[in-house]
């Protein structure tokens, strides 16, 4: 048996970014129920990618009930429907055969994880306060994506001297503004820029000069995406609910590698639960955002840790 709830989780403060604002996150739940066990996983619906609560419901109620893993991946293509089934056959294996999810698909065994910590959206003073009270983290990425970030960005430097900054602006920038910008990018410290420009008008970048590493989101998807990033990209980011689960993602993680971009392993804004097969995905990562529980007021029994040294790899009372 397969089954499909909506969970909310409220969040700690809004967040926002380019493309609006959320006080709550909204998730599906599935769970997949075999001779007694169960096994479960977490989706986020986005309405980026064209996906809804009902739609991706719809989705996971249409399959068999016995479906493989395996099948899995033929039957539903990448994004968050096959994303939670997936993870739900995972956790399902590893309890019924007492393994952890790690040893079952051949990986070592997972370390702490270190992460981003994503600051909102906001204006300049409101960033620069969110930056002044994070400033202990080793590592702040910033939601940008106007034409007016550089108030944004001088505010949160100003705020956290010490982080190293990655900015996250989510298509925002025409190649206009990321050429303005680039300059100003790099005198203020920062590591890395994400997505840049809209997905499917990016082939510009094969043409500026990207003087920081870029890194590719909406542009990537699953491990079939990435050949034709080559040249206007230098990271990729993996996200479970675009590359359809945790299979997909290990597969994506090797082709990436192999095609020479660096990985980074980032979320949508949901619980422990969605977080948890990522961890494995983002050991050795190059950049990591796992954040998704540190911006909610309430998360899921069991929740993952966190700590100075990142993101703990989860116990198995919550998945794996």
């Amino acid at each position: 048996m397969i089954t499909v709830t909506r969970d909310t989780f409220p969040l700690a403060r809004t967040f926002t970014i380019s493309r609006g604002s959320k006080t709550e996150a909204l998730v599906l739940t599935v769970r997949v129920i075999r001779d007694g066990v169960t096994g479960w996983g977490e989706c986020v619906p986005y309405a980026r990618f064209h996906n809804t609560p009902d739609s991706v419901t719809a989705e996971i109620s249409a399959l068999p009930a016995a479906i493989t893993r395996a099948a899995l991946q033929s039957t539903l293509p990448a994004g968050s429907a096959r994303n939670a089934v997936d993870c739900a056959l995972w956790d399902l294996e590893a309890k019924a055969t007492g393994r952890r999810v790690w040893q079952l698909a051949g990986l070592p065994a997972p370390r702490p994880v270190p992460i981003a910590f994503t600051l909102s959206l906001d204006t300049p003073e409101a960033m620069r306060l969110q930056a002044t009270q994070n400033a202990h983290r080793l590592l702040l990425k910033i939601k940008l994506g106007t034409p007016d970030d550089m108030p944004r960005l001088e505010a949160v430097r100003a705020g956290a001297p010490r982080a190293t900054l990655i900015i996250d602006a989510n298509e925002g920038w025409s190649p206009a503004i990321y050429t303005d910008l680039a300059p100003h990018l790099l005198r203020l410290g920062v590591a890395m820029v994400e997505q840049p420009l809209p997905a499917g008008q990016d082939d510009m970048l094969a043409e500026l000069d990207r003087p920081l590493p870029v890194c590719a989101d909406e542009s990537a998807h699953d491990a079939g995406s990435l050949a034709a990033l080559k040249g206007k990209y230098d990271v990729v980011n993996l996200k479970l609910d675009k590359t359809g689960g945790l299979t997909a993602a290990l597969a994506a993680r090797t082709e990436a590698l192999r095609l020479g971009f660096k990985v980074m392993v980032g979320c949508m804004v949901g619980s422990s639960l969605a977080m948890a097969p990522a961890v494995l995905v983002a050991q050795g990562a190059a950049f990591s955002d796992l954040d998704g529980p540190l911006l909610l007021s309430q998360d899921r029994a069991h929740p993952l840790h966190y700590s100075a040294e990142g993101v703990h790899p989860p116990e198995p009372a919550l998945w794996g």
